[in-house]
């Protein structure tokens, strides 16, 4: 009934008694390895992303947005299936279907079922990018979610222009090369030469085609992840000279446990610090790339008359490191690798910043809830329909993430962030108060004053995981 009220409630909001008979549309769209702290309208400044930030001033900005593994494949499958990694053991690369089997329908799914015409445009279950996008294949996708799917091939790091490798290469005399590291080309040509210019250039096209039908568009963008490939256009507004750092402390490794140190490091990584600003420059060059593919869709939504009409979702799989404790890229529970974007546009609902947890697992039933669709009562993630009226309403008083295999945890509240790295906690625990350090400097873990605060979250974290692993999975 809930959910029905949900339906009727939108469809008023979209005018006419004529609209009032028309699903809404979806239009889906996912950025990878997006940190929100490369969003200007989030924190950061430096980065310039003016798509994403008017999508934000009209919709409602989740500021405690959490990935549930700072993996790509696992982020997404558990994102597009409703359930917890700890749940499926859905902790490779892999597209979720084999762990939550055939019956039980994807996101997607659920709405081509119910009559949508339900499209992929590249990278949403899993891609490995670079290898998948040079190739233009499919990856680990799930063919029972889609009506059609498209693949966007690029060049990647092969596309002609200035390449430089700026990740175990100290001295600089190593030539550029792909795989999963920091590979920076200031590419010739324009946006379409690259797999996120012909994305948008596909959504755009699908969108004109389907505007009379109702559709769950899913938009996949790749960049910013590595290689940092776009035109050369989008670097200069980020000379590397002028990038700020983020604050070094010494001997901030001494508090973390091992297994928390990140598996990309500048010292691993054998990053001099130009390299690093080199790095962080061309993650924003990245950034930018992508924000203006989202302009293009967005823009093509409002020509075509469709925002009224459509329910605008735009997200990431989970956030970037960018040189804090000199850590890089993703895995690492700590905030910058877990936290995410997440905005979310419903016609009709006013422009809001919600600050409740919230978790990208809660897409799937806020947005069948949206469009008036029963779903499965099993699923894992909550609605956050309630705070697209009320942002001031708490959908849940924490957010839960896993990594390493799904043997390392992540407790998050609004004062606390509390690292596990085992069940036992024998592997080392991380403790930070997010009030008063929210860059997560001082580990208190093995601090006497805090060892109540400790003993509760290992009693909160045995709860969470009987509660996540206890879930039957059933229809």
């Amino acid at each position: 009934m809930k959910r029905e009220l949900a339906f009727v409630g939108l469809a008023l909001l979209l005018g006419s008694c004529s609209k009032t008979e028309k699903k809404p549309n979806v239009l889906f769209i996912i950025s990878d390895d997006l940190t929100a702290t490369a969003a200007s309208s989030y924190e950061n400044k430096a980065c310039q992303t003016p798509n994403i930030d008017q999508l934000a001033s009209e919709g409602v900005r989740f500021t405690k947005a959490y990935s549930q593994y700072p993996v790509c494949g696992p982020s997404r499958a558990s994102m597009m299936f409703g359930y917890y990694p700890s749940a499926t053991g859905t902790y490779g690369y892999v597209s979720g279907r084999e762990n939550v089997g055939p019956d039980r329908k994807s996101w997607a799914q659920l709405f081509r079922d119910n009559g949508y015409y339900t499209a992929r445009v590249s990278k949403i279950y899993h891609m490995g990018v670079p290898i998948d996008i040079e190739k233009g294949s499919d990856g680990e996708d799930d063919p029972a979610s889609w009506t059609e799917k498209f693949n966007s091939k690029g060049p990647e790091w092969k596309a002609p222009g200035e390449g430089e490798l700026v990740q175990g290469n100290p001295d600089g005399t190593l030539p550029i090369k792909g795989g999963n590291v920091m590979t920076i080309v200031k590419a010739d040509g324009d946006d379409l030469v690259h797999s996120d210019g012909r994305t948008a250039e596909k959504a755009c096209q699908l969108i004109r085609e389907h505007k009379n039908d109702p559709f769950f568009l899913a938009v996949g963008f790749v960049r910013p992840h590595v290689p940092f490939v776009a035109p050369a256009n989008y670097f200069d507004p980020y000379p590397h000279e002028e990038v700020n750092l983020p604050r070094k402390v010494e001997g901030d490794w001494d508090d973390i446990p091992k297994r928390g140190i990140n598996y990309v490091t500048s010292v691993n990584g054998q990053m001099n610090e130009t390299q690093e600003k080199k790095a962080v420059a061309a993650y924003y060059a990245s950034v930018s790339y992508m924000d203006a593919q989202v302009g293009k869709v967005l823009k093509t939504l409002e020509e075509e008359g469709l925002e009224d009409n459509t329910i605008v979702v735009f997200t990431s799989d989970h956030g970037f490191h960018l040189g804090e404790h000199s850590f890089w890229m993703k895995v690492s529970l700590h905030e910058e690798s877990v936290r995410v974007p997440m905005i979310i546009k419903v016609p009709g609902k006013k422009p809001a910043v919600c600050h409740s947890f919230a978790e990208l697992v809660d897409l799937y039933p806020t947005i069948a809830e949206l469009a008036g669709l029963e779903y499965s009562e099993h699923l894992q993630g909550k609605s956050l329909a309630k705070t697209l009226d009320n942002p001031e309403h708490a959908v849940r008083d924490m957010a839960f993430s896993v990594t390493q295999g799904g043997k390392s945890f992540l407790l998050r509240t609004d004062k606390w962030a509390y690292i596990q790295y085992d069940e036992d906690a024998g592997s080392g625990i991380e403790l930070f108060d997010m009030e008063k350090d929210p860059q997560q400097f001082t580990n208190l873990a093995e601090n006497p004053a805090y060892a109540t605060v400790v003993d509760d979250f290992k009693e909160k974290l045995k709860h969470k995981l009987q509660e996540v692993r206890t879930n039957d999975l059933n229809l």
